[in-house]
């Protein structure tokens, strides 16, 4: 069966409108769905209690007739078709369910991929675009009452391996770095690049006790510059969202996290220098 038109990417400023009427679709094609199950059951008792009566197979000799007993499995036959195709509906409305799902808080947080909100380089949030999702995972803490953490990164040599290999180099590591944090990422997990250095990651129902072993998931991030493995180091710190902050606020002490590896001295790549 074709895949609804609603599903279909590209919503744009109806977006919040398609949603809701292809949602009313599918209810609607549920409850049909429902109405037929209990149409074709009741059809099903009816047959199997006409078996009871003899009266209705007396005609052995036509080519046409059926036994009781055939006929009891004949409708059992059907039966089975039948709930073979109710399981494969079912199984398809929840699987367009989910995908509208996916579509509506891609609409809502700005994920419908408009490619000039995303950082060029790394292909993660950029400061500004950020936001909008960090809105979102607040809305939700508030809701559910669900963790919220922040780990912030800081390359720490970045203009020093620019200068021994140049600009290539400089790409290569911030490339590389992305794709780290997003190796180390859950699937609600998402990244942003705050400045040339600097990193964010965003850490839904993660309290700040297990951002340790998100640390030990993106470990050691190397490039091969001339044909050399060079490490590219960074520190890391981290902060959870306290009540009644907005995006605005939590980035403001993000910057002052980071702001600290700016003045410190250099620390092992993967140690903790600040923590609030």
């Amino acid at each position: 069966m074709d895949k609804p038109d609603f599903l279909e990417a590209g919503w744009g400023g109806s977006g919040a409108q398609r949603f809701q009427d292809g949602m009313r679709w599918l209810k609607r094609r549920e409850w049909l769905l429902w109405v037929s199950t209990l149409v074709v059951t009741l059809l099903a008792l009816a047959a199997f209690l006409l078996t009871v009566f003899p009266g209705f197979f007396q005609e052995h000799d036509k080519w046409y007739a059926l036994r009781p007993d055939q006929t009891v499995w004949a409708i059992l036959c059907l039966l089975l078709l039948f709930n073979a195709w109710l399981v494969y509906r079912q199984w398809l409305f929840r699987s367009w369910h989910q995908q509208a799902e996916k579509l509506n808080v891609a609409q809502e947080s700005g994920e419908s991929l408009d490619p000039t909100s995303l950082d060029p380089v790394t292909g993660l949030y950029t400061r500004a675009s950020v936001e909008a999702p960090l809105g979102k995972e607040i809305g939700r803490v508030k809701r559910e009452k669900t963790a919220l953490s922040f780990l912030a990164l800081h390359l720490d040599e970045l203009p020093q391996l620019t200068a021994r290999h140049g600009q290539a180099a400089h790409i290569q590591a911030l490339k590389e770095f992305a794709w780290a944090l997003k190796k180390a990422s859950r699937g609600s997990d998402f990244a942003a690049r705050l400045g040339d250095e600097d990193f964010l990651l965003v850490l839904p129902e993660c309290h700040s006790g297990a951002v340790k072993q998100v640390l030990d998931r993106i470990g050691k991030v190397e490039i091969n510059c001339a044909g050399a493995k060079v490490q590219v180091s960074y520190a890391a710190g981290w902060i959870d969202y306290q009540s009644g902050e907005l995006p605005s606020d939590l980035l403001k002490r993000v910057t002052e996290v980071l702001r600290l590896y700016h003045h410190a001295g250099k620390d092992d790549a993967t140690k903790v220098t600040a923590r609030r």
